[in-house]
């Protein structure tokens, strides 16, 4: 017959063929993926540096040529996207460099036989508010800046204070 006659009993250890599992790895976490360093991975993917420019390019040309205001919205909702993205970038570039060039200051006084000094969380913010300063003076946004900052101080000391309701 084609088929095995279910009156048969099944013997007591049957012959099964074992399935291999399939073991799924996470690049992330995994070893063979080696150790990720932001400066090789940037020099790696910087060619997707000019591909998100002329998409931005052709994002600005269709912003114009649109004349549906609700996709014109989605469009400029994108393009915002991109250049907060491009900005944030930009952000993390500097703030490497800096931690960068802090390094090689150490490496070259430990070169000269110095004790290396290793900056603290908070004076590592110190000199980024302080770079950040003389970037907004140098740009003469600083007075905007300052408004800006007293004004949120302000609401901030508001909501300390007692209420006066009666």
């Amino acid at each position: 017959p084609l088929e095995m006659s279910a009156k048969k009993p099944v013997p007591f250890l049957r012959q099964v063929i074992p399935i291999r599992k399939k073991v799924h790895r996470d690049p992330r976490f995994d070893d063979l993926s080696g150790e990720y360093k932001p400066e090789i991975f940037m020099k790696t993917y910087s060619f997707l540096d000019s591909i998100k420019k002329q998409e931005k390019e052709m994002i600005q040309k269709q912003i114009k040529k649109c004349r549906n205001t609700e996709q014109k919205e989605k469009l400029q909702q994108l393009l915002n996207r991109m250049t907060q993205q491009e900005q944030a970038q930009k952000k993390q570039q500097k703030l490497r460099e800096r931690e960068m060039s802090l390094k090689r200051q150490q490496r070259e006084l430990a070169k000269q036989g110095k004790k290396p000094f290793f900056l603290k969380k908070s004076d590592k913010r110190k000199l980024e508010l302080a770079e950040k300063y003389t970037e907004l003076k140098r740009s003469g946004k600083l007075e905007s800046f300052l408004n800006k900052k007293r004004k949120r101080n302000a609401i901030k000391d508001k909501r300390h204070l007692p209420s006066q309701k009666n």
